[in-house]
């Protein structure tokens, strides 16, 4: 599965994991992404990568508007 937002566009993070001794090995931080399917007014549903901060939007903005932005964008679903 990709980690990757479809409304924000979250990506892993990459750095150091420091250990006691202070030896660094690198290590990376994942967004967690969900696959969630959301039902359109016009009785139709599409499935997005969402992470939770994502999800915070589509609450805010409504799934209509979150949608017509990832169409504008080109991502077409």
């Amino acid at each position: 599965m990709s980690f990757v937002c479809d409304v924000t566009g979250a990506k892993p993070s990459f750095g150091n994991a420091v250990s006691f001794s202070h030896r660094r090995t690198r290590r990376r931080w994942n967004p967690n992404v969900q696959r969630r399917r959301f039902r359109l007014a016009d009785g139709s549903t599409v499935r997005l990568n969402v992470s939770t901060t994502g999800l915070k939007v589509i609450d805010r903005d409504g799934i209509e508007a979150v949608v017509a932005r990832i169409r504008a964008r080109g991502a077409v679903r």
